[in-house]
């Protein structure tokens, strides 16, 4: 059998007959051009978002002290990160890291001109700093707050755009998407800084306290952390924390947080101790040691208790505790539950104002 007229027969109008026409490309040529829209989508969408905030992030140079020569001569190391204007006179949000111990600040703005700063507060607990330009000009161009987001709408495989100074290449553009939401991630102080953003947006040295944005053009992160040597790992903090950071910043100088006084690890519970108890989880906080005249030691907790719960809160392990430690705790007497040898035990406790929080 011929194979002629089973090729012919592909071109077979429904009338009936064979036809000499071509084969039709139309559905590659369409699937090309449905192709190009996507791309050219995704580029406005990147652009315009690069064109609304671009004005509002600045490059920072730090100087910092770094001791004396053997002559008695004051050393200096410089530093540097990115940062964005969030208020129309002159209030910048960057990270904590970037300005802290800071003697002397500048910034330039993204038109060039460079403006000596001042810091107006820095959180190491959450990496989160604001800065001030020392009397900006409101009439003079190139002063444009960024919008703020909602990081809290954010959804997993969402459009971001990174924009900061890597390397000191100025105002550089990545983008991606949001690879995870609600990740924990540490600071520099120790502290765990929660509802952390993860992005596959390129980030480097110079980027930490840049704007990462959403396509419409609102900060909904502070770019923070990579993690190396792996690629496409990144992290930002969510704009809604670096809100109430940056508004009790604002008013205090600093962020209050509360403390028991106790040095602790978190530890797993005996599986009797947690049916009995009906404990809502397996790990807790055991106590290694505890201050004198602390709020823990007026409460009578004592070495080798085990602390499960604060005010009905749940402590599965030391971060927890961090996290149920807010300023709203200082100076309230709250509930303190303890597992001590195998009896479950409510203390009360008056948390106080962290020294150093």
């Amino acid at each position: 059998m011929s194979a002629a007229p089973v090729l012919s027969a592909l071109n077979q109008p429904e009338a009936g007959g064979w036809s000499d026409e071509p084969l039709q490309a139309a559905p590659f040529a369409s699937s090309s051009t449905t192709d190009d829209s996507l791309l050219d989508a995704y580029s406005r969408a990147v652009t315009g978002a690069v064109e609304r905030v671009s004005p509002s992030v600045v490059n920072i140079e730090v100087h910092q002290s770094a001791g004396r020569t053997r002559s008695g001569e004051e050393r200096e190391r410089r530093g540097g990160g990115s940062g964005f204007v969030f208020t129309p006179d002159g209030l910048i949000l960057t990270n904590s890291h970037v300005v802290h111990d800071a003697r002397r600040v500048e910034v330039t703005l993204a038109d060039g001109r460079r403006l000596p700063a001042s810091a107006i507060g820095d959180d190491p607990a959450s990496d989160l700093a604001v800065i001030r330009i020392d009397e900006p000009r409101i009439d003079e161009p190139g002063l444009i707050a960024a919008a703020l987001g909602d990081s809290q709408a954010l959804r997993v495989g969402q459009l971001v755009v990174a924009i900061g100074n890597p390397y000191g290449f100025q105002s550089t553009v990545t983008a991606g998407v949001v690879s995870a939401l609600g990740r924990s991630l540490r600071s520099y102080s120790g502290r765990l800084i929660d509802d952390v953003i993860q992005t596959d947006a390129a980030l480097n040295p110079g980027n930490s306290g840049g704007p990462l944005v959403d396509s419409a053009g609102r900060v909904v992160g502070v770019n923070t952390a990579t993690i190396l040597p792996a690629q496409g790992i990144c992290f930002a903090i969510g704009i809604n924390t670096a809100k109430f950071v940056a508004s009790r910043l604002l008013r205090d100088g600093r962020i209050r947080r509360s403390y028991i006084g106790v040095s602790a690890q978190t530890v797993p519970i005996h599986r009797r101790v947690v049916r009995f108890y009906n404990l809502p989880k397996e790990t807790g906080v055991v106590v290694i040691s505890r201050e004198e005249k602390s709020p823990a030691h007026r409460a009578g907790v004592r070495e080798g208790d085990v602390i499960v719960a604060l005010e009905g809160h749940p402590v599965a392990g030391v971060d927890d505790l961090h996290r149920v430690l807010t300023d709203v705790r200082v100076g309230v007497s709250c509930s303190l539950t303890v597992i001590r040898h195998t009896e479950k035990m409510e203390l009360r406790i008056v948390p106080e104002e962290a020294a150093n929080a």
